[in-house]
């Protein structure tokens, strides 16, 4: 039998099975679909003849009926004689007229939503013929109940009679043709059944064929999966778990990849795994002792590690204090200069007032000095002035001897002013001097005021840098001390791991030798099994190499750390 494609067989069990009976049940939903769609096909043919063509059917008969006999009644009109005969004639009539009326009624309302153009057709042209009938039929019995019975006959003869004929024969039309089609709808259903019987054989075979395919398929593959029957692969299992590793699985050939052949390996890699598990034992149980001594000595160094640590300890906290000492001092230190910059600069700020109002004072006395020299042109045109009046009062005479005294004085009081002006200007002029010199020493006590705030601010830069640097050694110290602390207690720890690991050794000793006694529950050949092994040569390889000894945990402490 042909391989089964991969991607069926990388499917799982569940998914196979599913997947073959729901291609089953597809197949069976697919077949009861059918049926019910045939089922459906004939109860619409079936409701076609019963339903649609029997009713139109009935209806027109009724028509045939009630025109059959009306003529045959308006016939027997034009032969009575007596009144009450004609009037009973005439009801039978009308009441066959209704019973047309009502089957009409019944027709209209079936050819509403049912109804072909060959069908409306024909209603038609009984439409018309009806009309024109009834047209003739009550001229016919206008003659007759005006007595004019020869002309009744006549009438019913030549015209009332054919037309009577002819309705009945476009009545007659209708119905052969309901019957045509009811005929046909009867034989498309039992076509349709008939074939629906083919089909459902077909399907049925269809479905069997298929559906035992798939089985065999499952079962086949299945079987392949498991390489034997699955008895005989829950026998070689069991026997593996009772440590039976010398049993010998059966194989098909070329079987490689199959559960019993997985096990088969299995077996063969656990003979090599417990023959190194063995060796192993009695390595772990060797090497325990050699471990138990140097955990031994290992517990010494780490008690004298533990002392030293103690007291690097104990100096880390003694340099912590002096630290943060020498930073309480450089903060006090900062907070000194900043307040020594703080008055530089208030100085600073007093001597640029003082350098403005110099300025301002120097500015005042150059105002002065130029009104002084004004009262000075002043006094001078006043002496002008009365030397002019002067020398004026002596050409009058006796006349102008007043006025020339008058002049004198005035010319003593100019001169007066002008010595007074001249005495004020040279003291406003030593006064701007001293002004000027006054403003130089602002300028340079303000320049030397700036410097000193300067060298302030870079002192007090200075000692934020040392406070800083301080505090930032006071908390290197501090975590310094942290490690160290932190490590005594890591240490203290380790020498209690160191006794426990002691103690462990020992239970590794009697673990090994309980392995020992475990792994002899295991039955190994007595000759060797790799003779007649076909496996790669990577699956030879010792599996304990491949293997990975769990390690201890690392402790919290050691990663803080």
């Amino acid at each position: 039998m042909k391989a089964i494609p991969s991607g069926l067989s990388r499917l799982g069990i569940r998914t196979r099975l599913v997947g073959g009976f729901s291609v089953v049940l597809i197949l069976i939903v697919l077949l009861t679909v059918i049926g019910i769609l045939q089922v459906n096909r004939i109860d619409r043919s079936l409701t076609t003849i019963n339903d649609i063509n029997g009713v139109k059917l009935r209806h027109a008969i009724d028509w045939r009926g009630s025109v059959h006999d009306r003529a045959i009644l308006l016939r027997d009109m034009t032969l009575v004689g007596s009144s009450s005969a004609l009037a009973a004639l005439k009801r039978d009539y009308q009441a066959l007229a209704d019973d047309y009326q009502l089957a009409a009624s019944g027709m209209a309302e079936m050819t509403r939503e049912n109804v072909t153009p060959r069908e409306r057709e024909l209603l038609a042209a009984i439409e018309r013929q009806a009309d024109t009938t009834e047209r003739l039929a009550n001229e016919v019995m206008e003659n007759r109940e005006q007595s004019d019975l020869s002309g009744a006959r006549e009438r019913l003869l030549d015209a009332a009679g054919p037309a009577f004929f002819a309705w009945l024969d476009s009545i007659n039309a209708f119905i052969d043709h309901q019957e045509a089609e009811s005929a046909a709808d009867s034989a498309l259903a039992r076509d349709t059944a008939a074939g629906f019987q083919i089909l459902m054989l077909a399907l049925c075979l269809a479905a069997l064929l298929l559906g035992g395919g798939i089985a065999y398929l499952l079962a086949s593959q299945l079987l392949r999966e498991l390489g034997a029957e699955p008895h005989e692969v829950r026998a070689f299992a069991e026997a593996i778990g009772r440590g039976e590793l010398a049993a010998a699985g059966r194989l098909r050939k070329n079987d490689e990849h199959s559960i019993m052949a997985a096990q088969v390996g299995m077996a063969r890699q656990l003979q090599d795994i417990v023959a190194q598990v063995r060796a192993a034992a009695e390595a772990v149980a060797s090497n325990s002792e050699q471990i138990a001594e140097g955990n031994t000595e290992l517990a010494s160094r780490t008690q004298q590690q533990a002392s030293a640590l103690t007291q690097t300890a104990s100096a880390m906290e003694e340099l912590n204090g002096t630290v943060v000492q020498n930073t309480e001092n450089a903060g006090q230190a900062s907070r000194e200069a900043e307040s020594a910059s703080h008055t530089a600069r208030q100085g600073g700020v007093a001597v640029e007032q003082m350098a403005s109002t110099m300025n301002e004072l120097d500015r005042s006395a150059g105002e002065i000095a130029s009104i002084i020299s004004t009262i000075d042109d002043i006094a001078f045109q006043t002496n002008i002035l009365a030397l002019n009046a002067s020398v004026e009062a002596a050409r009058a005479g006796e006349h102008g001897r007043g006025f020339a005294v008058v002049a004198a004085e005035v010319r003593k009081l100019a001169q007066k002013s002008a010595d007074a002006a001249k005495e004020i200007n040279e003291l406003i002029t030593s006064n701007v001097e001293r002004v000027r010199s006054g403003n130089n020493r602002a300028a340079e006590a303000r320049q030397a005021t700036e410097e000193i705030v300067e060298a302030i601010a870079r002192v007090s830069q200075l000692m934020r840098e040392i406070s800083q640097a301080s505090v930032e050694q006071s908390a290197g110290v501090q975590e310094a001390g942290t490690a160290v602390a932190e490590m005594d207690r890591v240490t203290q720890q380790n020498a209690t791991l160191v006794n426990e690991s002691a103690t462990a050794a020992g239970n590794l000793r009697e673990h090994a030798q309980q392995l020992m006694t475990a792994m002899a529950a295991f039955q190994l050949p007595s000759h060797g099994h790799h003779a007649n092994r076909s496996w790669p040569e990577s699956e030879s390889q010792p599996l304990m190499a491949q293997l990975k000894l769990p390690t201890r945990e690392r402790q919290p402490e050691w990663a803080n750390f």
